[in-house]
């Protein structure tokens, strides 16, 4: 009997050792067709669920390579098969696939309920970083984005491949370095604008509400015009430059002459913090980081999404050895499992 996948996630896991039979429900976001170099027709097919994605090979001579073909992206099935993971991917064997039922195609958008809490939680953990924040501006400015952009900001991803690659990623990915973030600033109290690095970790990502967006009901991350031709920072310097101009009232203008550092500073700090948070221009940063929150959010977004390749690499990189596991891009190299704490 064929065992049902909770996610992408757990058949990545299950298949990278030995070929196991299952069930995984997901959506059909990307199907091309293709040829090998003497001339073999194949389907190219994406799978995707809250998770994550997985990616295999479908052959024209597969008795089910008729079934995958008729599909209309994104479709939502359920895909039957024995799955397992090569040197050349994942490959399915006698496959057969099914419409969702309405109830199955929620649980793939949403997630497990573990998944769904997890990205709630992360979400009240932003909202209150918000709330402690002294400075009215940057307080002020953080709080419109979450009103004008929560939807967008909650099902978008953090990157197409590398890291939270997944539906509600972004908002994952933005908890865990304003968490990073707010441990370095309670170590240097007296050097950092504490409440402008953690506005720079909310907002460092921003244009990617525009870059990785969602539709509402698929998991298909479309490829923009805007997107391919500008890129998150500068996206997201416009985005905080609108709503910096929404939030600048004349009264609020009026209420904040007095205060320092002046606003104007303030905010061409945000956007610094911004525009540097790739850290090198080889990169994709138009500016190296010049203050020491700037330096501050790049290596926390670093450590974050580097954290986050490790993580996925022991869930589904196959094993070498008893504690090495084989290389999973974008990691650079073999990576071996870490030590446990001593209980006692």
């Amino acid at each position: 009997m064929a065992m049902q996948f909770g996610s992408t996630t757990e058949l990545n896991a299950e298949a990278a050792t030995a070929a196991v039979r299952g069930t995984l429900l997901a959506q059909v976001t990307q199907k091309s067709t293709r040829t090998t170099k003497t001339g073999k027709p194949y389907l190219e097919i994406v799978l995707a669920d809250a998770a994550g994605t997985v990616s295999f090979k479908i052959w024209e001579t597969a008795s089910w390579y008729q079934d995958f073909d008729m599909l209309v992206t994104p479709a939502g099935v359920a895909v039957t098969g024995t799955w397992q993971a090569s040197q050349y991917g994942m490959e399915l064997a006698e496959a057969y696939l099914r419409p969702l039922t309405p109830e199955e195609e929620q649980q793939v958008l949403t997630g497990s309920p573990e998944l769904v809490a997890r990205q709630q939680a992360d979400w009240e953990c932003i909202c209150s970083y918000v709330s402690e924040m002294k400075d009215p501006r940057l307080a002020g400015v953080c709080r419109l984005f979450l009103e004008q952009q929560e939807t967008r900001f909650r099902r978008a991803a953090a990157a197409r491949n590398f890291h939270h690659a997944r539906r509600g990623g972004l908002v994952e990915h933005v908890s865990s370095v304003m968490r990073v973030a707010a441990a370095l600033c309670s170590v240097y109290p007296d050097r950092l604008n504490r409440d402008l690095v953690l506005a720079g970790a909310l907002l460092h990502d921003c244009g990617k509400i525009v870059e990785n967006d969602y539709e509402e009901h698929s998991l298909e991350m479309p490829y923009t015009e805007s997107g391919e031709l500008l890129s998150h920072i500068p996206m997201g310097i416009e985005i905080i430059n609108k709503l910096w101009r929404d939030m600048m009232t004349p009264e609020r203008r009026a209420e904040w002459k007095t205060l320092v550092p002046a606003s104007e500073q303030v905010r061409l700090h945000l956007l610094h913090l911004v525009a540097s948070h790739h850290g090198l221009l080889e990169y994709g940063s138009p500016v190296l980081p010049k203050v020491p929150e700037a330096l501050i959010l790049h290596h926390a977004d670093n450590v974050d999404a580097k954290m986050e390749m490790f993580r996925a690499a022991y869930e589904s990189a196959a094993p070498l050895s008893e504690r090495v596991l084989q290389r999973k891009s974008p990691m650079q190299t073999n990576v071996v499992l870490p030590l446990p704490e001593v209980q006692g």
